[in-house]
């Protein structure tokens, strides 16, 4: 997404660069179907943005999260607020306030569907 497709939807340039550094993160561990979602406009949501993806194990769960930890700090100054789920690796959820990014094992994806809950909801695709 370009800064001018940002701003034109609303996205702060702050916003932007944060769900990239995300993405980033998580496709640096080889996540799978990483994808925003735009909540901005949507009255009822906990955030502006989602930010979703998948692995297989309960390991690689862990590495992903890890990994979006450490890069946010590193590279955006941004510290966790709070993460849920670290103890099964299921679906670890790290909220950045503005920004809450989840983290599932693959059938847990399947199972919850969070992007058709959301599906109001602008959808932007990352991959490698």
């Amino acid at each position: 997404m370009k800064p001018s497709e940002a701003q034109a939807s609303g996205i702060s340039l702050s916003d932007e660069a944060e769900i990239k550094c995300i993405a980033e993160a998580m496709l640096d561990k080889k996540a799978q179907k990483v994808c925003s979602l735009d909540l901005s406009k949507i009255g009822t949501a906990i955030a502006d943005h989602f930010i979703v993806c998948n692995a297989d194990s309960s390991p690689q769960v862990n590495a992903i999260a890890d990994n979006v930890e450490e890069m946010m700090y590193t590279k955006c100054n941004r510290k966790v607020i709070r993460a849920q789920g670290k103890e099964n690796a299921f679906w670890i959820i790290l909220d950045y306030a503005n920004i809450v990014v989840h983290i599932f094992k693959t059938e847990y994806r399947e199972f919850y569907r969070l992007e058709e809950l959301w599906a109001d909801a602008a959808k932007t695709t990352y991959q490698d």
